[in-house]
């Protein structure tokens, strides 16, 4: 009795969920041959042939980071290679026309484009705001992400569908219902083993609270959803025909977590040297004043607190009457309302440790007075715990400053490292070390500084323009054929 009861209700509800599984895949289907006749129905070019249409999606590109410059050199380098390609890029950058936003990538990166761009501008770029989810982040941003990729798909069905900014959750859908030959490059992955370690061990950092680090229970639920996520980002990730990561950092990640080694490679993000190479290397004149110049963008993780602290703490331990003076030059670019109140943060935290006269904001400026401000800083600094890459850090080396980078990620593996068994920079970890390590710097001859600076120099050409296009054009063919 209890066997037919169980069959009775276990076969209908099969047989219903055999309906509906079929239901969706003809519904999904049939969107996807939607969509396919909108794209063969666009319009042609001049010489009577409808242009390959490469797409990007780039919800913040017109975002001053370094991110936003590998989008427009490899723009600029599909332009040069391939005649018949239009590049079309998805943007949430409503409050700006497509030409400012070009002119904007001219200003900041020095990038000029051979051929316009077309803009697909999309509504729903706050669904991945990751103020929206001020709980399970990464799911909700990643979810919010299917809806922007949905938006972009209607608006305009590409051939070639690059992910240019980490929303790896966008891929199967262009992929499958798009059927578009897709690839990505990955700046930082989502969710890294780095990050499972730091739950499991129950660290406190910005991305995982103090309240959950202090919970046994909280910190083994949060370990269960990182794993579910890190599952779930290598299934949608795996779907990608061409991978490009921009260190070795994250290709030991991306390998151990998309397993997609066949079509993985690196491709080192296009560094702007040759704008500093032109920047005089000589021994250093007596001056009045030294500066320390930081190059990022105004997020949390790329710990602006500890620059301000270690700088703080250099000026307490420098001797009383010592010359020269010295001057903390924090550069970078403020995407949103969240990095205004970030910075404003950062200054009330220079009034608590009295350094606000000693410490300088300069926001969104143009590349010009960037140069001139790395032409005249003694140290390069940079904070950030696994950078994925790092090109702040390449610009500071480029430009002549005497690098000090956070001991991790794309820093310690790639960059800040021999060169002809000469060194290249320091690294250091925490606050002490920073501080420590600025006031060894400074005590060095200029002459010594000098011969650090030129082998620095000498190490980072191969982070050019021109080893990017090159690699670039390599690992995008693929898509091409």
């Amino acid at each position: 009795a209890c066997f037919r009861l169980l069959c009775s209700l276990l076969l209908p509800a099969l047989f219903l969920s055999g309906i509906l599984c079929i239901c969706l895949v003809v519904l999904l289907w049939g969107v996807r041959l939607w969509i396919q006749r909108k794209k063969q129905l666009s319009s042609a070019g001049r010489d009577g042939k409808r242009p390959l249409l490469v797409a990007f999606f780039h919800p913040y590109c017109n975002a001053g980071g370094g991110g936003e410059r590998v989008l427009w050199c490899a723009i600029r380098t599909l332009q040069k290679k391939y005649r018949n390609v239009t590049c079309v890029v998805y943007t949430g950058d409503r409050d700006a026309t497509g030409e400012e936003i070009v002119e904007g990538a001219f200003r900041r990166f020095n990038i000029k484009l051979i051929h316009p761009v077309k803009f697909v501008f999309l509504e729903k770029r706050f669904l991945v705001e990751a103020s929206l989810y001020p709980h399970f982040t990464l799911l909700g941003q990643s979810l919010g992400s299917l809806f922007l990729g949905w938006e972009a798909l209607l608006k305009c069905a590409p051939d070639i569908y690059i992910d240019s900014m980490g929303y790896a959750f966008t891929i199967p859908l262009f992929k499958y219902l798009g059927g578009c030959r897709v690839g990505c490059y990955v700046h930082y992955p989502t969710i890294s083993t780095d990050m499972l370690s730091v739950v499991r061990n129950q660290d406190t950092r910005f991305n995982n609270a103090a309240f959950i680090t202090s919970s046994p229970l909280f910190s083994k639920f949060k370990l269960v959803y990182y794993y579910f996520f890190a599952f779930m980002y290598g299934l949608v990730g795996s779907c990608s025909d061409v991978v490009m990561v921009n260190s070795s950092w994250t290709l030991n990640h991306i390998l151990s977590l998309w397993r997609a080694g066949a079509c993985t490679s690196v491709v080192y993000p296009p560094c702007d040297v040759q704008a500093f190479l032109d920047i005089p290397l000589e021994v250093e004149k007596s001056a009045s004043e030294y500066s320390i110049v930081s190059v990022s963008q105004f997020r949390p993780e790329k710990d602006h607190p500890l620059q301000i602290r270690a700088f703080a703490k250099l000026l307490k331990e420098k001797r009383v009457g010592q010359q020269p003076s010295l001057k903390l030059i924090l550069i970078g670019g403020c995407r949103n309302q969240q990095d205004e109140e970030r910075v404003n943060n950062l200054k009330r935290l220079c009034e608590e440790l009295g350094v606000s006269d000693d410490v300088v904001f300069r926001i969104n400026i143009p590349f010009e007075e960037l140069k001139r401000h790395l032409a005249e800083a003694t140290i390069g600094l940079h904070t950030m715990w696994n950078e994925h890459f790092g090109i702040g850090v390449v610009e500071c080396m480029a430009a002549g400053t005497v690098i000090l980078a956070h001991n991790s990620g794309g820093p310690k593996l790639d960059i800040v490292v021999p060169h002809e068994g000469c060194v290249t920079g320091f690294l250091a970890e925490d606050e002490d070390s920073y501080a420590e390590t600025m006031a060894y710097i400074f005590s060095l001859s200029p002459e010594k500084r000098l011969g650090i600076r030129e082998n620095a120099r000498r190490s980072v050409h191969r982070f050019s323009d021109q080893h990017f296009e090159d690699t670039f054009l390599l690992s995008v063919e693929p898509l091409f054929k």
